[in-house]
């Protein structure tokens, strides 16, 4: 079953790196293959964690899947958890961790997968990977975008601590 895992620093805060990678309307805009992604379903669980259902299209060149997934965003624990609900997956599951690490964060970034299908994984399987080892890179130069570089970072990360985690304009 294919895997990878990564873990990187960067200069910005653990809750701003979660809010950073919660905000899953905004993957189109720098996620490698992702081609779409509707928001199906958003709640509040009693423990305070978002579960969001959202639906993701994916492709490259005449490729094409969509595919739904259950987001689990645990904001006290800094981590999101991603399950498989539907498409072209036998498995898929994906988790980030976030945490405070010098001047920064580290992202811890894993994910397994499966396709349904042995002609899917042959067809299929290399090009996701190639996209998987690069969604770590593609979050990174998203926070650059978003917070700026570490001088930037820390002022953010003094905004987060005087008014607790900002929640993104989408959520």
């Amino acid at each position: 079953m294919p895997t990878f895992r990564t873990v990187r620093h960067v200069p910005h805060p653990s809750e701003a790196m979660l809010e950073l990678v919660a905000d899953v309307e905004r993957y189109p805009e720098f996620l490698p293959l992702c081609e779409s992604l509707k928001v199906l379903s958003r709640k509040r669980e009693p423990d305070g964690a978002e579960i969001i259902v959202a639906r993701m299209g994916v492709g490259y060149g005449l490729i094409h899947e969509t595919f739904t997934s259950r987001v689990q965003i645990a904001r006290v624990g800094l981590q999101i958890l991603v399950t498989y609900l539907d498409g072209p997956f036998r498995r898929l599951e994906n988790t980030w961790s976030f945490r405070a690490s010098g001047n920064g964060c580290d992202v811890d970034f894993h994910i397994d997968y499966q396709f349904r299908s042995i002609a899917l994984q042959l067809l299929l399987g290399a090009m996701f990977d190639r996209a998987f080892r690069k969604f770590a890179e593609a979050f990174e130069t998203r926070a650059r975008k978003v917070y700026g570089t570490s001088r930037t970072a820390v002022a953010v990360e003094n905004v987060l601590s005087a008014k607790g985690p900002a929640l993104p304009s989408a959520l």
